[in-house]
Order: structure tokens, then sequence, then C-alpha cells
């Protein structure tokens, strides 16, 4: 299928979000669209396929002007995307999920449950996922729940694929599984629109790459002419630079120790520490305990044995209301859910962690609010309308940073940070390790949990490697390299 987008233009109220804008898609392949975060890739694809209306401007599908009134028409033409946020239902089950609208059924309209079931197999066995079909959503992972979604699109007869951060929750294993699926796709004539943020994905998989910014179109060009450095410099208009920052503040005394830490069923025996001014990277497979070792240090999760010493004393931390009381910050691995309040405005987010600062004898000071919401806007340059932007209108890297905000402002001795760059652009990425980097000089102990290999070994003064619940390894950042890292991550040693 052939795809051309003309002119396109679109606003929002007084905002104009796409000007001008232009998309070409070939027969049979995968073509990467970047930018910045609101730069306009998600709402350029929306348009497409029919989420919203373009104020102006033409889009050709094989040759025929078209103008697709909602996504059901466009699936029905061969166009499917899948969306950054996951579009599931939580209290259904994978099976049920995957026949949302589409229900193989028999005499009088029953559904056939035996037929869906061995067609969900099918497809989730290409995948390489290994997930029972009966099992609700709000039981799995992000990761799994991303790949649930990826098997959805992949059981309609799609001839355009367009894919939203496919791998932002996926391991390297899963990541690789979805990469041949792509290819195998791309043999059968599907062209695949890839929007992602990771340059190395882009480099490895795709045939041409288109970059927006500020909405408007830049360029076109084939992967193989071009390098990571151009790509960066046509999607921000300047270089950017060393792409991880060094850090050259001293490291000081133990802030944060944990040992003997386990959990019945998810960790077992953990046991670590992290000085002032020390950035402790955490990596390991998907599913190995990292997030949930982190939430139990927040007393987000009961544990069955361990302690916890901060500055030396040992706490009892089990609510997350005491964590932050003992100067813990946590930064999620999903911010839709569990990291912001998405109907609510920037300022309300920001405040929310943060009232004892913007407040007069515990009574909100408009005054103290907007100073602080004015400066966490200009210091993380979150692109909005101003502090009342309503953060679920916010794109994904521009929600990110309204999280980090939030929790920087709270002063903590110790700032978890669970896939801080998840969903976020290049250039944001920088401003992203900036802070760290600013927040480890100020004598903060950072622990950066990362699915992102050269994130971990760029940024991090030690690695901790997780595997099946378990500590595997602690290695010094500047002794690391993938292998090492990858070996302690599926149960080896080194």
């Amino acid at each position: 299928m052939n795809i051309e987008m003309k002119g396109i233009n679109k606003s929002f109220g007084t905002n104009q979000v796409l000007k001008n804008a232009a998309f070409e898609l070939k027969d049979g392949e995968i073509h990467a669209l970047m930018g910045e975060n609101g730069a306009g890739k998600s709402t350029l694809m929306k348009i497409l396929t029919g989420v919203y209306t373009k104020d102006s401007g033409s889009i050709f599908v094989d040759g025929q002007e078209v103008s697709y009134r909602n996504p059901q028409e466009a699936e029905k033409a061969g166009i499917v995307f899948i969306y950054q946020e996951l579009n599931v239902l939580y209290d259904l089950t994978v099976e049920e999920n995957l026949f949302m609208g589409k229900e193989l059924t028999r005499g009088a309209g029953i559904c056939d449950k035996k037929a869906m079931r061995a067609k969900a197999q099918q497809v989730m066995d290409r995948m390489g996922v290994h997930i029972p079909v009966d099992r609700t959503m709000n039981q799995l992972s992000v990761g799994q729940q991303q790949m649930v979604e990826i098997c959805k699109a992949l059981m309609v007869d799609a001839k355009v694929l367009i894919m939203d951060e496919p791998t932002a929750a996926l391991t390297q294993s899963e990541t690789e599984i979805l990469f041949e699926v792509i290819r195998s796709l791309k043999a059968k004539g599907v062209s695949i629109v890839y929007i992602s943020h990771r340059m190395e994905e882009i480099f490895e998989l795709c045939d041409r790459i288109t970059i927006l910014r500020d909405g408007s179109y830049i360029g076109t060009e084939f992967i193989k002419d071009i390098t990571m450095d151009g790509v960066v410099q046509m999607m921000i208009g300047r270089e950017i630079g060393e792409r991880f920052p060094k850090r050259s503040c001293p490291i000081g005394d133990e802030v944060l120790r944990v040992e003997g830490l386990s959990h019945e069923k998810l960790f077992q025996d953990v046991s670590f520490s992290v000085r002032s001014g020390e950035v402790l990277g955490v990596s390991g497979l998907m599913g190995a305990g990292r997030t949930e070792i982190m939430q139990a240090i927040f007393g987000n999760l009961p544990t069955t044995a361990g302690s916890v010493y901060i500055d030396g004393k040992q706490v009892h931390i089990d609510s997350p209301a005491r964590a932050i009381a003992a100067g813990i910050g946590f930064i999620t691995e999903d911010r839709k859910t569990e990291g912001l309040l998405l109907e609510k405005s920037i300022a309300e987010n920001i405040e929310l962690a943060n009232l004892k600062k913007v407040s007069n004898k515990n009574v909100l000071s408009f005054k103290k609010s907007r100073a602080l919401v004015k400066k966490g806007i200009e210091e993380f340059r979150i692109r909005c309308f101003g502090p009342e932007h309503e953060c679920g209108n916010l794109s994904g890297g521009n929600q990110q940073k309204v999280v980090l905000a939030k929790w920087i402002y709270t002063d903590p001795k110790i700032l978890i940070l669970d896939e801080p760059t998840r969903g976020v652009d290049i250039g944001a990425k920088k401003e992203i390790y900036n802070v760290i980097n600013d927040m480890a000089a100020k004598g903060v102990a950072v622990i950066m949990v990362s699915s992102e290999l050269p994130e971990v070994l760029g940024m991090s003064d030690r690695i901790m490697v997780v595997h099946e619940g378990h500590i595997t390894g602690i290695i010094n950042g500047a002794d690391a390299d993938q292998a090492k890292v990858m070996t302690l991550a599926t149960g080896g040693t080194i």
C-alpha cells in the first residue's frame, strides 16, 4: 500500500500542532517517523487513521484521495495503528482483549471460543509470547500488555501497520522477536510506519526516515545515507553534543543500604548500597524483579525479610508516605497510571508532592504554587499552554518531565528512577541525563532502572544486575560492557 500525505494542518484551539506536514509511505517498506516529543508524529498518524480530522491538506492511498472518518474505517482499508498508550481493558482476559469487536461466531451468533482460543494461541506463538490467554490484563506487566497489543494488530489482515514506540516496554529478547515479525511482514508486502526514539532500532530496522520538527516536515532520507548525528540535527535543529554527559562530582558516604530484602515470590535476599553523588544503574530482563525491588524499598510492596538503612539508621518503611518522609523520591515505570493524574493540570500534579512548599500554614498559596510550577515548566522545558494544561493532553516526553519536576522539587536524599526515558526523544533524554547528573552533584543517591543497555552503561557509576529475583552481580561502570551485563542478566557469571 502506498500512502501520501501533503500539506497537513491541524490546530487544537489556538495551538497549531501540524503546519504543512507531509509523509510518504511506499509499498513493503519500514519507514521511521521521528521528531522530538510534541513534534506531531502521533497526531499525523491519528489524522491518517481517522482519530482526528485534518484542518486542511490531502491524503492519498494507492493514488485515491481518502479521508477516514474513524479508526474502524481505516482498519477496514487495512491500516492499523498500535498506540503508545495501551488500548486494553484491564479486567478482561488476554483472549477477550484480542477479539474485542472481532469475535468469531458460530450458529445463532454464539461466540466460538474454541476457534478464538486456537487463533489467539497461533498468533501469540508466532510472536513468541508465552502468556496464558485466560489471564486478565491487570495481571500482566506493561511489557506483556504491549506484546498482546501487537498480537491484536497482527490478527487483522493489515496492509499498513503503524507502531508508536512498540519496544518502549519490551525486553531485548522480546524486541528481537518483534523485529523478526516486522521483517517477515515486510517480506509479505506489509508497510510499517515505525515511530521510535531509540536510534539503534531505527538504524537496524528501517529503510527510510522522515523527520518532523515543531509540527513541520523537515525531510526524508534513506537510512543508509544518514548518520545518527544527522538525524539529531534534523530533529532539533542543532548539534546535541555528547549523548551521555560526563559527571565529575565526588562520590560521598553511603546514603542507602539494603540488606537481605525478600518477598515471598518476587525477589530474595537482595542486598546493595548507594552513596551520595552516585548513580547506581539497575539492569535485567523484563520480569526479573527490578521494579518490584524498588517498589518494596518505597513501601509499596510488602516484604517478608530484610532491612533498609538510610544514613546508617534502620528505617521501617511500609507505605509511600513513610518513604517520602524518609527522603525517598520514586519516578515510577508507568507514568500514566502511577506517576500522574492525567485528568489534572501540570500545576495540580506538581503541587501534589510539594504541598508544604506551596502552602502557608497548611493553606495552599496560589503565588507559591505558580512560582514553583513556572520554574518547573521553564527548567524542564515542558511544552504546554501553561500551568493549567491537562497532563493527559501532553506528549509522553512532556508528561515524563512533569513527573521529574514533581519529585525533584521534593528535595529527596534518594531518587529512584524506573525507566526514566521511556518514550522520550533524544533531546529530552539528554535533558533528563543532565537532571540526573545535577541531582548526583547535589549529593543525592540515584538509582536508575533501565531496559536500555546503552543508557545504563553510559550513565552509571556501578551497575546492579537482577535475574529471577536475585542480584547476580554489581560491576563498576568503567569495567562494564554489554556482554557482561547480558551474561549476568541471563543468570551467568563473569
